[in-house]
């Protein structure tokens, strides 16, 4: 049985989301001036650069961004395995600030429950809220984002892939449904 691959949002569409999330934030937040938006690696990062873009463009104000590693931060390495950390970049403190986590994908929240964990080592923020370009379901763990690109119900045997320019090359997300072929070595 071979993989069916479904494009869920193209180029065009993501571009919309990413300015409706951006449009959302700025209602939510009012105050710009204490805003931070820290992306989660691996594609979260550059999803937060552009909604830090988007906001400008918008709003004429620069928004600080960082980058988060949560590794360490894992409750799941012995499952998942160990990878090789990105270092973290938040060169500021995030005490008082209004921080907004981006993710692409939201799953079961095991991720953005490290996040949480990890960010807490940057200063002790206002508030934190929740930004993801997909939220497919399955949570294991009781977070719900506040701010959603696409809610896409899946089942546990599909795959959400986040293709972004900045480190594939492309933008788009694609939903894979079944399992893909995996050649048989003779």
């Amino acid at each position: 049985m071979s993989a069916a691959i479904v494009e869920i949002l193209s180029a065009e569409e993501i571009r919309r989301t990413i300015t409706r999330l951006s449009s959302e934030i700025i209602e939510r937040i009012g105050d710009l001036s204490k805003l931070v938006l820290i992306g989660i690696y691996t594609r979260g990062v550059p999803l937060a650069e552009l909604m830090a873009a988007q906001i400008e463009v918008l709003e004429q104000e620069k928004v600080l961004t960082g980058a988060l590693d949560i590794t360490f931060y894992r409750d799941d390495l012995d499952q998942i395995g160990m990878r090789t950390p990105a270092k973290s970049q938040i060169p500021f403190d995030l005490t008082g600030k209004i921080v907004v986590l981006v993710d692409d994908v939201i799953y079961k929240g095991r991720t953005i429950r490290a996040a949480l964990n990890a960010v807490i080592e940057y200063g002790r923020p206002e508030v934190i809220y929740l930004a993801v370009l997909v939220d497919r379901g399955h949570r294991q763990v009781p977070i719900h984002p506040d701010f959603i690109g696409k809610n896409l119900p899946t089942s546990s045997d599909e795959t959400v892939k986040v293709y972004l320019q900045a480190i594939d090359g492309r933008d788009a997300v694609e939903l894979t449904r079944g399992k893909e072929d995996v050649p048989v070595n003779p």
